[in-house]
């Protein structure tokens, strides 16, 4: 498929979106894993830049991942094609779903089924965070700001507590500029 790279995006995110359940944060590990180690698309830092500009764009994580890396690949025409490919099963699946079964979820093997891939979709969102972690730079800030978010996340889901995530983009955004000023006033005064 080298021969057109079009195409192999377009079945690579259609891989990567009828094998992946729980969402965005879940496909991650798959994108990563085929976009940079087997694909070569992309550097590691290169995935982690288009992670963080996926997150703070509106939509979702993993359709936003697919547009920014078919962009990165083939422009304009490789972002329809990545994000055609990612959405593209998970709709055909769901208008299935719909046409045949009208209390799908009420039937007792798939109820149960879904009980079980959450626990699948947690363990890989915990091994998305933690590869994430291996390879981030250990600044104090860093660090501080990775034990915050996962303390945040932690603290709003098991207090049921609903926050904006405007609110998170916000502070994050604050945190940033704040760290790049200290950073700044640091170097002017190194210079001196």
């Amino acid at each position: 498929m080298k021969k057109f790279p079009l195409l192999d995006l377009l079945v690579t995110f259609m891989k990567i979106g009828a094998f992946t359940f729980g969402g965005g944060y879940a496909m991650l590990a798959l994108i990563e894993n085929e976009c940079v180690a087997k694909k070569g698309w992309l550097t590691h830092d290169e995935f982690m830049d288009i992670t963080v500009i996926a997150e703070s764009t509106p939509g979702p994580v993993a359709i936003n991942t697919a547009t920014f890396v078919g962009y990165k690949k083939k422009g304009p025409l490789g972002s329809f094609f990545a994000t055609f490919g990612v959405v593209l099963p998970s709709f055909v699946i769901i208008y299935l779903i719909s046409l045949f079964l009208k209390d799908f979820l009420e039937i007792t093997w798939v109820a149960s089924a879904f009980k079980g891939i959450r626990v699948a979709v947690a363990y890989l969102i915990i091994a998305a965070g933690l590869k994430m972690w291996k390879k981030l730079k250990k600044t104090p800030l860093n660090i501080a700001v990775f034990i915050a978010a996962a303390l945040a996340m932690i603290a709003v889901d098991f207090f049921a507590l609903r926050f904006s995530t405007v609110y998170m983009i916000l502070i994050a955004a604050l945190v940033a500029l704040s760290a790049y000023g200290v950073g700044e006033i640091r170097r002017k005064e190194a210079r001196k």
